[in-house]
């Protein structure tokens, strides 16, 4: 059991204690199917949505068991988290819930419905430029000021055992349906949520090999496992994908991708808009650019996919903005 989340890495029975805590908190999302999307695969796809999930992402699973564990006493002093904006939203939910002060520092160019959807939840925000402010520094700041708990967005092992319970749920629903997986796929960006999912998958479905997605020009996580090292992207780059702009994977995610042998793709805007559009029509649900990373990886890669047996997909979230969701519709 983890008891430094800043060391310990997380195992299935953090995954099983974070589910206890979420329970009557978190949604569990379902799995669902698309006949077109299984033609197009040439394999069975399932699909979990996470979009469904409270604050519109999975990120509300980690920062619950991360914050709900914070001692009564040092609650009372805060918590402060940075995010683009669905951690932020997780956490300020979360802190909501527990009755605790957040701060969250967001990059100015944030979609303005994660900015607005954040402040909403009580939240205090910092905005700050990308190129010429730290997050980390500005954080910092806070963390002095007000003696709060930092939230990381990834680098937790609580936080990391939180989003694993995603795949707990799946893998319970898998196996209820009679079905098995040779893949799973999800977004990455620090890669908290692959790695939580990772850990429990590697002792529910052992058989089953997990891969990361990420858009191009913010493929640090393949070139980390090509290299064997922690890459960093340049600055600068942009995508449409605003939720997977992490400068580089995780110090302690990307051990526990190493530990469990897991791989990446990359996928171009192009490629997020075509699966952000086939979810709307066959599932009709509504997938941010980068909540649909995974599919995405999965349409750009079918034959691959196909080959190795059935994939299990998260669509990790839908906090989109109706510009970006209707050019998404209108490219396809």
């Amino acid at each position: 059991m983890i008891v430094d989340p800043l060391k310990d890495l997380p195992t299935l029975e953090d995954v099983e204690d974070a589910a206890r805590r979420l329970r009557g908190v978190c949604v569990r999302t379902p799995l669902l199917r698309s006949d077109e999307l299984d033609a197009r695969i040439g394999a069975k796809v399932w699909i979990k949505p996470e979009m469904l999930q409270r604050t519109g992402s999975f990120k509300m699973r980690g920062a619950w068991n991360r914050i709900c564990r914070i001692p009564e006493e040092a609650r009372r002093r805060g918590v402060v988290a940075y995010s683009s904006g669905n951690h932020a939203q997780g956490v300020a939910e979360s802190a909501r819930l527990l009755g605790v002060p957040a701060w969250i520092v967001m990059p100015e160019d944030s979609p303005r419905a994660k900015i607005e959807s954040t402040a909403a939840r009580g939240a205090h925000i910092r905005l700050y430029d990308r190129i010429r402010e730290s997050r980390e520094a500005i954080a910092e700041e806070l963390l002095q000021a007000s003696g709060a708990t930092l939230i990381r967005p990834f680098d937790d092992g609580w936080v990391m055992a939180g989003q694993g319970t995603a795949a707990l749920e799946a893998c319970m629903d898998l196996r209820e349906a009679g079905a098995t997986v040779a893949s799973f796929i999800c977004s990455a960006s620090g890669g908290g949520l692959l790695a939580g999912c990772a850990s429990a998958l590697a002792e529910l479905a052992p058989d089953a090999r997990s891969f990361g997605a990420e858009p191009s020009g913010h493929d640090d996580l393949v070139r980390s496992l090509a290299s064997g090292r922690r890459e960093t992207n340049p600055p600068g780059v942009r995508s449409i994908a605003d939720a997977l702009m992490a400068p580089s994977p995780g110090e302690l995610t990307f051990e526990v991708h190493q530990r469990h042998g897991v791989g990446a793709f990359s996928v171009e805007d192009d490629d997020l808009k075509a699966a952000m559009s086939l979810v709307f029509r066959t599932l009709r649900l509504v997938c941010e650019p980068g909540g649909a990373a995974g599919l995405a990886a999965v349409m750009r890669n079918a034959a691959y996919f196909a080959a190795r047996g059935e994939t299990l997909v998260i669509l990790s979230g839908g906090n989109v903005d109706p510009t970006t969701f209707t050019e998404a519709l209108q490219s396809s």
